[in-house]
């Protein structure tokens, strides 16, 4: 089966790994720094803390930013879960604001209509999660004019989008957020197998991310509250976790870095051939806005139909069944079973639920060959036949 995702390691990547596993340090050694160093240096971060998972990152985003309860976050319902439940980690609530009909990502119109209703209410929100779907970049500079004047923060979920650009800037230079979290599981852009890593240009709040990572501990002499006993002494400040990246993992990371944009490169040149095989099919293709250069982790196509979700089923099963490891991304988020409980329903959000029912990633990774990409591109033909022909049956 061609999956719809897929790593990519070389000999090089191994041989940093296999240096690590012969060196005096697995964890808290030199290898993190230096992949947290390399990342901020791609971005243009002042900071960069690497953590096991993106979703750690995003809750200690969410901590270092003093969300906890009677907070609101708002979000994208078109994202993973994790974007949403790093609210509920810190005990604060969710809503969400519909995408884009066009980018599926947070719509800015939509945002700025319920900035405003919520400032009569009283109820804004204390941050907003924009979700950098598929790689391509949200509207950046619209929401942080919006944050600017409803004061709320901002943290990117740009799990998806290393190695893309916006405004022709890296995304991760937080210049329109307060943090940036990246996601560098193996189906991304680049991997370190599980991790993740949150980036800023505050000092303060790169200090408050480093110490939740680690049990909110400091060894810092500068920041401790008392002298210290001996050389071995260490404060806790805060209730942190154990969110640690390991040596292997970030070895990996920085191997890896080397190839980040040749990676983004090829996902480009896979797009590009995928929208001119696919012209002549029943299908949308991914729109990109002229502001962004997308990191193409998915290619997502929208299957025709005003919405009909069974064909978008039977074309998905389709595809299966012809090997092709197609997927969909995402389900969203308010119709969870444990976001219903909530209080959220189907209806909620509109155009999210219109991109669900017809959206279907086909398979993309570097080391896609042409040959693999048009036994996808015919089992496409031939699952869309198959599911019109089922329709009229």
């Amino acid at each position: 089966m061609i999956p719809y995702g897929r790593q990519h390691i070389t000999q090089a990547d191994i041989d940093a790994v296999v240096e690590v596993l012969r060196s005096d340090f697995l964890t808290q050694g030199p290898a993190v720094p230096r992949f947290e160093q390399a990342v901020a240096d791609y971005c243009g971060a002042a900071h960069a803390v690497a953590v096991n998972s993106a979703t750690s990152a995003l809750h200690i985003a969410c901590l270092a930013l003093d969300l906890g309860p009677g907070d609101l976050l708002w979000t994208s319902p078109v994202t993973f879960v994790a974007s949403a439940n790093c609210a509920r980690y810190c005990g604060a609530d969710v809503d969400f604001v519909d995408i884009d009909p066009r980018t599926y990502n947070l719509s800015v119109e939509a945002l700025a209509t319920k900035l405003e209703a919520a400032e009569q209410a009283g109820r804004l929100p204390k941050i907003v999660v924009p979700v950098h779907l598929t790689g391509q970049s949200c509207d950046m500079a619209a929401i942080d004019e919006l944050s600017q004047r409803y004061g709320f923060r901002i943290i990117e979920d740009a799990s998806h989008a290393i190695g893309g650009r916006y405004r022709d800037e890296p995304v991760g230079n937080c210049r329109y957020s307060d943090i940036t979290v990246f996601s560098f599981h193996p189906v991304k852009i680049i991997t370190t197998a599980e991790g993740g890593m949150a980036l800023t240009q505050d000092a303060e709040l790169a200090t408050r991310l480093e110490m939740l990572r680690s049990h909110g501990i400091t060894r810092d002499a500068a920041k401790m509250t008392r002298a210290p006993d001996g050389p071995w002494y260490y404060e806790q400040q805060l209730l942190g976790f154990n969110y640690r990246m390991t040596d292997l993992q970030a070895a990996l990371g920085l191997s890896q870095m080397a190839r980040l944009d040749e990676y983004v490169s090829r996902r480009h040149e896979l797009a590009a051939r995928y929208d001119r095989l696919l012209a002549g099919l029943p299908v949308v293709t991914p729109w990109q806005h002229p502001d962004g250069y997308s990191a193409f982790h998915l290619y997502v196509i929208r299957v025709a139909g005003g919405g009909e979700h069974e064909r978008r089923r039977r074309v998905f099963e389709g595809l299966r069944r012809r090997g092709i490891g197609v997927n969909v991304h995402y389900i969203p988020v308010h119709t969870q079973p444990y976001y219903q409980q909530l209080g959220f329903a189907p209806g909620d959000f509109p155009a999210s639920e219109a991109y669900y029912a017809e959206a279907i990633s086909l398979p993309m990774y570097p080391t896609m060959s042409e040959a693999e990409q048009d036994q996808v591109v015919a089992a496409l033909a031939d699952a869309l036949q198959e599911a019109q022909d089922g329709e009229g049956a």
